[in-house]
């Protein structure tokens, strides 16, 4: 069975639109689980009433991706469990089983991305090679655009690889991500300490560590309408201005104190 993941925050709009076409869209047997952070009665009204048979897990508050996440797969029981936020649209049949049979003949893959397009179908990036602090520095200051700057950006967003065919990566936009629950069992949940930003690179981190390949499969896509709420005037001014840039560089802290500045080499 496929456990189908919908992390959800406040756009029952956009969450109607993510589940109508994951249930189109996804293999038979396949259960379905929203995570709601900071529930409104309009989307636990809409829930209620037109997906009886989705599992719908509400939060009063605004708990974060990590902690959200990991109160799907607690209550998962598929043996492969497919994540994505409401903005991402399953676009058809073939997709997620397309995923599902090449974990199945490569059980090293324990986390596997597919390509995300723009809805206007434009390429969008959502495979990287690990973070250090110039990177931080590379995309959040005028440093981005020096010849230092666009060489350690093109270093994080592996410019220099074909990314035309399966190809490990050191981490995965947790927009769309589908695990195994075998790796699971080994791996652990998503670590909560942070509330919201790293917390896919440090699971990406941890799947390497415990031997488990991590691959961007572009053989299949799904549309994703990509906000960057950390991002909106740019450079420093993000910092001061917007809180999610603020969340941003917060976790990046965390995860350098946890992990060290150095980035290690698994498999890319």
């Amino acid at each position: 069975m496929l456990s189908i993941i919908i992390n959800h925050y406040k756009s029952p709009e956009v969450l109607k639109l993510c589940l109508n076409y994951a249930i189109k869209n996804a293999p038979q047997e396949s259960e379905f689980i929203v995570t709601d952070s900071e529930t409104t009665d309009k989307s636990e009204t809409m829930m209620r009433h037109d997906f009886p048979d989705v599992k719908f897990i509400p939060e009063p508050k605004n708990i974060g991706f990590a902690k959200s996440v990991n109160r799907g797969i607690k209550a998962s029981s598929g043996e492969f469990i497919l994540i994505i936020n409401a903005d991402v649209i399953i676009s058809n049949s073939s997709a997620v089983p397309t995923m599902i049979e090449y974990m199945k003949k490569n059980p090293d893959v324990g986390m596997l991305g597919p390509r995300l397009l723009n809805i206007n179908g434009e390429h969008q990036d959502s495979c990287f090679r690990f973070y250090s602090p110039k990177t931080i520095f590379a995309r959040r200051t005028p440093f981005g655009k020096t010849r230092w700057g666009k060489k350690e950006l093109d270093r994080f967003l592996m410019r220099d690889s074909a990314i035309n065919a399966p190809i490990p990566t050191d981490w995965l936009m947790g927009s769309a991500m589908l695990v195994s629950k075998s790796a699971l069992k080994n791996v652990g949940l998503i670590s909560e300490d942070y509330f919201m930003y790293m917390e896919d690179v440090d699971w990406a981190r941890n799947f390497w560590r415990k031997n488990y390949k991590v691959v961007y499969f572009p053989n299949v896509f799904l549309y994703h309408y990509h906000f960057q709420s950390s991002r909106k005037r740019g450079a420093i001014l993000d910092i001061l201005t917007n809180k999610y840039a603020r969340i941003h560089l917060v976790s990046a802290i965390k995860y350098f104190r946890k992990f060290g500045i150095k980035t290690p080499k698994y498999g890319v």
